[in-house]
């Protein structure tokens, strides 16, 4: 039986590894379109030098020698399903029995004036990315960063260890928009900038001219503003990276489409992690990858089902800038009907989403300890009615009774 699998990220390598644990005589084969293993999440980090890019390899040490898996460096052009053969840009071809799609996702960059074309404008989503803007920030001063979400505010915190100027445009009037309320987003603007950066939010740019050498030296917002800048870090969004499966039968729309087996249209093809539009955090893709793996190696659960991916408990993140740490988790957006609570001091700020006597969501700023309880109640739909006065003090004895036998039982 050979396994191949397309991506070299946090669901490919789960999904390898889990695959070697099933099958220890089974042929896993790698694509990778990167040097090499690395997170994404530390991305940052290279930028501001505080890692190599060999320190951003999250596997064990010699991981594909003792699982005995063999890589290939290469992008994957194209798949013949019916071949079952994955043709790479190089022009080799790689067959397979099972297939597992796990490449990830890539930097969009906005079609507005020359931004595609100039030499200066990168993304960050991948350590080739890392890797060219590092080179580039040797000489670049002026770093201009589109977009204010987690990828744009990470590459600003790694350049300022450089002590670079970094501006930062936002078409939202609040940064970290999809993760955070006003209140815990002006905390963090007030960090970012007592550091020197310079927000324009509720602005985008409008038009960027490339000049005679091929890069873009200053942008236009839509307020009219000539913005200078060196280089320019595109942090707008992502999509998944699924290009080459035109023609390949595999249904695709915003991400591949999977059963909860994690199996596409296509039989003996399946895709786990970003790719998919599932969920963009490292946990869940890591469990999407292990679910494809037990289902690729035919294993079954319990009355001999197969294995189910059922995580739909998705929207999990935790930030630290400047010392400043925030866990949020489930909805981060109220709904109309939700009723919102809050609570505030110096040190902590709190806010919960409550819809028909449920906690949606949490977000946590200053203080994340006791989040493990916030994970079971939100996950687990438990009902907090009478509860609200006391909500940001529950603990798990607020849940617990003494049941027969003087064992401890869940009591909501």
């Amino acid at each position: 039986m050979r396994h191949v699998i397309i991506g070299t990220g946090a669901a490919g390598i789960t999904a390898a590894a889990e695959i070697r644990k099933q099958d220890k005589d089974a042929e896993i084969l790698m694509i990778s379109s990167d040097s090499q293993v690395h997170s994404r999440c530390m991305l940052h980090k290279y930028l501001s030098h505080e890692r190599t890019a060999g320190e951003l390899d999250f596997t064990e040490e010699g991981f594909f020698e003792k699982n005995n898996i063999s890589v290939v460096n290469g992008k994957a052009a194209a798949i013949d399903t019916e071949m079952k053969t994955v043709f790479l840009e190089s022009g080799d071809e790689i067959a397979y029995n099972r297939l597992l799609i796990a490449t990830g996702a890539d930097s969009v960059i906005p079609p507005v004036g020359d931004l595609r074309k100039a030499s200066n404008v990168f993304g960050l989503r991948h350590l080739s990315d890392a890797q060219k803007i590092d080179a580039m920030a040797e000489k670049a001063q002026n770093i201009l960063i589109i977009g204010a979400g987690f990828v744009g505010l990470d590459a600003a915190y790694g350049l300022l260890e450089r002590r670079k100027k970094v501006t930062v445009v936002e078409m939202a009037t609040r940064i970290l928009p999809l993760q955070l309320d006003e209140h815990g987003a002006k905390a963090y603007q007030e960090l970012f900038e007592k550091e020197g950066v310079t927000f324009r939010l509720g602005r985008r740019v409008q038009d960027a001219v490339c000049g005679p050498d091929g890069q873009i030296h200053s942008v236009e917002l839509d307020s009219g503003e000539s913005v200078p800048c060196d280089m320019i870090i595109v942090a707008a969004g992502v999509r998944p990276s699924a290009g080459f499966l035109e023609n390949s039968g595999i249904k695709a729309d915003r991400g591949i489409e999977v059963t909860s087996r994690m199996e596409t249209s296509v039989k003996d093809v399946y895709a786990a992690g970003d790719v998919t539009g599932l969920s963009g955090i490292w946990p869940n893709a890591m469990k999407q990858g292990k679910t494809a793996a037990l289902n690729m190696c035919g294993v079954k659960q319990i009355a001999g089902a197969d294995t189910e991916y059922t995580d739909t408990f998705c929207a999990k993140n935790t930030m630290n800038f400047f010392g400043l740490v925030t866990l949020c988790l489930g909805a981060l957006i109220p709904e109309e009907g939700d009723e919102v609570l809050t609570e505030e001091n110096k040190r902590i700020y709190r806010r919960a989403i409550l819809r028909d006597g449920k906690v949606r969501g949490i977000l946590l700023q200053g203080d994340i300890s006791n989040s493990g309880i916030w994970q079971y109640i939100i996950k687990n739909e438990i009902n907090v009615s009478g509860k609200e006065k006391k909500l940001f003090r529950l603990t798990f004895a607020d849940f617990f009774g003494v049941g027969e036998r003087g064992k401890y039982v869940w009591t909501f």
